[in-house]
């Protein structure tokens, strides 16, 4: 039954990829896989954990027997009962007890994901009712494809750096809508987005959520990330931008503006509207660092302040007018089925790294590579199949952080050593070879209804080139 987990999610993934030939769309097998991989999980639970794979029933076992030697005979019956000790004995001798706090505890992640990426939708449909985005794409007056392509790179590539990756996809995928008409075109340019968006992610600090992961965790710190990944990241967009530029020809087509065309936004509004609405998001991570709270909270936060901004702008405006602007109309704009896309695919990805089939990936790895470029490498293109969050937790809990001055091998695992470094580049850009391998892929996908098979054929490739040689740079760097 441990295999069958692993079968029901290949099968899954299968069916997510064929979504345009099997017409089923993702968010629906996703939410079935999620939901089956649990299941099989806790009726086989006895089984499964006992073939002692998985990482969280492994840690529990040795803290329970640490309990019961260490703790337990120094306690009062008393103090034993308030301690809470024993809960963990409890889940330990009920698997199926241990099963469901996992489920609860990857919730909690998972639906801090989810919070996010719903403000975040929101925010941008707020700004898109209001015109907002026509602040930029009335200064974009290009064009030319290629000339469109690079400008479009260059902005995502620094905006997700200072927002994140899942962020500045969102935004700039509605951007995109209102420069270029053609699904087709757009499709590529909203796939480009990706690649830039994941590419300066991964050397800000809090670009992507796998940095956050290891800036946090202490394996790097933020001007030693950025001094020695940005260099890579830079070349991991601008190689594929450069072989795109040679064989693109020709314009891009722009929606036709319609002659008379009704606005319920004044020029005023809009820029008050786009002015608080980016400044919300981009006071995200400014509020994370304030607080220490999720990320998910400053992006609520800031959806509160932009609700209220709109309510008050619209107050005395007929209803008519005002009802077609307020958010309770604009909420039913936003694309419910790509956060449940999101639920049922991380839900899957946390059984499979419950169960342990990630963690024995990850000691596949170790065993047979042994080298820390290849071992990142292999890290990156797995990422684009399972989420990278886990494969980089994975390797958090397998390798330690190595005292300062370390020599030989453990050298690369000291603070701010190759491994952690090449381990943030790998893990942000390599979940770019497949459009479902990484945040801002998943959200392109369902907000575009972008095939899984068209951006196999037109894009991984162009990803795996630019991937590669981020990471040839970092070796000639470092190496």
């Amino acid at each position: 039954m441990f295999y069958l987990i692993l079968v029901i999610f290949v099968l899954g993934y299968l069916a997510i990829a064929m979504e345009h030939t099997l017409k089923v769309d993702k968010a629906a097998t996703a939410l079935i896989i999620g939901v089956l991989t649990w299941t099989v999980y806790i009726l086989n639970v006895g089984n499964i954990l006992n073939m002692g794979f998985s990482p969280s029933w492994l840690e529990l076992g040795n803290q329970v027997r640490n309990i019961v030697d260490h703790i337990k005979p120094t306690l009062t019956e008393t103090q034993w009962l308030s301690s809470g000790w024993a809960d963990k004995i409890s889940a330990f001798n009920e698997p199926y007890h241990f099963v469901v706090e996992e489920l609860e505890h990857h919730l909690i992640e998972i639906s801090e994901i989810l919070f996010f990426l719903l403000g975040a939708m929101t925010i941008v449909e707020i700004i898109d009712q209001h015109e907002g985005f026509k602040v930029i794409t009335d200064k974009i007056t290009t064009t030319n494809k290629v000339k469109l392509l690079w400008i479009i790179a260059v902005i995502t590539f620094f905006m997700s750096a200072v927002l994140d990756n899942l962020t500045t996809t969102i935004v700039m995928v509605a951007l995109l809508k209102k420069l270029i008409v053609d699904q087709k075109t757009r499709w590529f340019y909203v796939s480009m987005v990706v690649l830039a968006a994941n590419s300066g992610g991964a050397w800000s600090p809090i670009g992507d959520v796998t940095t956050i992961m290891l800036w946090i965790g202490g394996q790097i710190t933020a001007l030693s990330i950025i001094a020695k990944i940005i260099l890579p990241s830079i070349v991991s967009i601008v190689v594929p931008l450069a072989v795109v530029s040679f064989s693109m020809k020709g314009e891009v087509d722009r929606p036709v503006k319609i002659k008379h065309e009704v606005s319920f936004t004044t020029y005023r509004e809009r820029i008050i509207v786009f002015s608080i609405g980016v400044g919300v998001l981009l006071f995200v991570p400014v509020f994370k660092t304030i607080t220490h709270l999720p990320p998910y909270m400053g992006m609520l936060f800031g959806l509160g302040v932009l609700w209220i901004l709109t309510e008050i702008i619209h107050r005395s405006k007929p209803h008519e007018v005002s009802s077609k602007l307020k958010v309770y109309n604009i909420l039913r704009r936003v694309d419910t089925p790509t956060v449940l896309f999101f639920l049922g695919i991380l839900s899957a990805v946390a059984c499979l790294q419950s169960a342990g089939h990630l963690n024995i990936m990850a000691g596949w790895l170790n065993d047979h590579l042994g080298n820390v470029y290849l071992i990142n490498s292999a890290i990156g293109v797995l990422s684009s199949i399972v989420d990278n969050v886990p494969l980089v937790a994975g390797s958090m809990g397998m390798y330690d952080i190595a005292l300062p001055g370390s020599t030989g091998y453990s050298a690369f695992f000291v603070q701010d050593g190759t491994f952690w470094e090449l381990l943030a580049y790998c893990a942000g850009t390599g979940g770019s070879i497949l459009i479902i391998g990484s945040a801002a892929g998943v959200a392109a996908m369902g907000i575009e209804k972008i095939d899984f098979i068209w951006y196999m054929k037109k894009i991984s490739l162009l990803a795996l080139l630019g991937y590669v040689s981020g990471i040839l740079t970092f070796y000639l760097m470092f190496g």
